[in-house]
């Protein structure tokens, strides 16, 4: 999956990534489905020994355009975990006593605990992405917190945890079809917001911003992964595959039993 792995310090253009790509899995929707379940069911058992070895942290970054697949995401790839060691934080507009502290305030507290995945749905990076955008505080406020932001990241990762970010990368016909959808369809008319028509107006300001964040803070330790999210299928597939391997890689085991269970009889 390293071909979605924005490398370290690079200007990218968000225009030069397929939001339709789906060359590593090049197979049909239902089968992609299929594939999907398998997937589910080792990651259920990679989070179980995560949480039971009790020594590593994941923190998981999901950002997207309005529509983007956030929750879905959260809801596919995750289905069937142990809700236990798993927990979501969504970022929404800060409250007052939030706009008091520095912006990194309130996303420190919701980090992972040793055995826990954290998945943020939105982040601390709506302080370079919807701040600069609407130009809520000077560009001069703005432009050090990618600084800001890759220190923070690295603090945590050399403490031990593990970070994966992901944008969901839709294009504006996607984006328009899903709007369009939760004006049709009634049972998703709950989630159309009248804002998110002028958000859309404000496409490429947003993806100026994006290409800029993701270019700044893609690190060795903390990665972004440009997923193709047009097909809803695909991009579950790929970021199920990414988190599989990363909790591979950190070689977990199971703690030892306490001795003299041998002897054990339960009567």
């Amino acid at each position: 999956m390293d071909k979605y792995r924005v490398a370290p310090n690079t200007k990218i253009k968000l225009s030069d990534w397929d939001p339709n790509d789906k060359s590593e899995f090049p197979i049909s929707k239902s089968e992609g489905r299929k594939l999907l379940k398998s997937l589910n069911e080792e990651l259920e058992a990679l989070q179980e020994l995560l949480f039971a070895e009790g020594k590593h942290k994941v923190l998981i970054v999901i950002q997207a355009m309005d529509t983007g697949g956030k929750d879905g995401t959260i809801r596919h790839v995750f289905e069937g975990v142990n809700p236990q060691g798993v927990k979501v934080k969504g970022f929404g507009v800060p409250n007052e006593e939030e706009l008091a502290h520095d912006y990194l305030w309130r996303v420190h507290k919701h980090t992972p605990g040793s055995g826990e995945i954290v998945i943020f749905n939105r982040s601390h990076y709506e302080d370079v992405l919807v701040v600069r955008v609407h130009n809520y505080v000077p560009e001069e406020r703005w432009s050090k917190r990618y600084d800001h932001i890759r220190a923070f990241e690295q603090m945590l990762a050399d403490e031990g945890t593990t970070i994966l970010k992901f944008y969901l990368h839709i294009d504006l016909d996607e984006q328009k079809e899903r709007l369009q959808a939760r004006l049709d369809e009634p049972e998703k008319n709950w989630k159309f917001n009248i804002g998110d028509l002028a958000e859309r107006k404000l496409w490429d300001q947003y993806m100026d911003a994006f290409e800029t964040a993701l270019g700044k803070t893609s690190t060795d330790d903390a990665p972004w992964y440009v997923i193709p999210a047009n097909r809803k299928w695909y991009r579950n597939l790929v970021i199920s595959t990414i988190i599989i391997d990363a909790l591979k890689k950190l070689n977990m085991q199971y703690p030892p039993a306490e001795e003299g269970l041998e002897d054990v009889v339960i009567e």
